[in-house]
């Protein structure tokens, strides 16, 4: 069965609410995928792990540097999402000072799993994870996906070629060169 919609999932999220008493304002919020997605265009990059070297150097921060240009093309929002709970996500995008991308915890794998990206990498310590990918999400449906080659477990590469914000941006503007046929992905679990 081929995926060619984003999985329905609720992610465990936290937010802001001034009425929390404390030093952490905080509340658990829950986030369906149609919240997320419904009735927006959105661009989704998956990586490894927050704090990692690739992710927070480069995959995050471009994202980051070409909002307004991914925003020209009609994007709604740009989420960076990571097999990380809610707590690390939120402290990685404290230190990285993402402003624009939104970080969505998938603390359980299981949109991850779902999406069929889900891999171990316990060959570096990591656990499950997601696989490193992108994709311009149309209302829950998947325009277009951007998956790094080599997917498997305990990959040796961490390979970062295709799902960068340079090369969803030129898809977005017309201007990538042309694939042999659309990407699509195998239904998993």
């Amino acid at each position: 069965m081929v995926i060619e919609r984003v999985p329905d999932v609720v992610f465990k999220t936290r937010v802001r609410d001034e009425s929390v008493e404390g030093p952490n304002p905080y509340r658990w919020q829950d986030k369906t995928t149609q919240e997320i997605f419904g009735g927006k265009r959105v661009v989704l990059f998956a990586l490894p792990g927050a704090f990692t070297p690739t992710c927070s150097s480069t995959h995050l921060p471009r994202y980051e540097e070409l909002y307004d240009e991914f925003k020209a093309q009609g994007i709604d929002e740009i989420i960076c999402l990571s097999v990380n709970d809610a707590f690390v996500m939120f402290q990685w995008g404290k230190q990285q000072n993402a402003k624009n991308v939104f970080l969505l915890p998938d603390g359980n794998g299981e949109f991850s799993r779902k999406m069929g990206m889900l891999v171990d990498k316990s060959n570096i310590g990591f656990g499950m994870r997601s696989w490193r990918y992108a994709m311009v999400v149309n209302d829950s449906k998947i325009e277009k996906i951007f998956v790094e080659e080599g997917f498997s477990d305990n990959y040796g590469d961490d390979p970062f070629e295709t799902s960068d914000a340079d090369t969803v941006l030129a898809y977005l503007k017309g201007t990538e060169a042309p694939a042999e046929k659309p990407a699509r992905l195998e239904f998993v679990g």
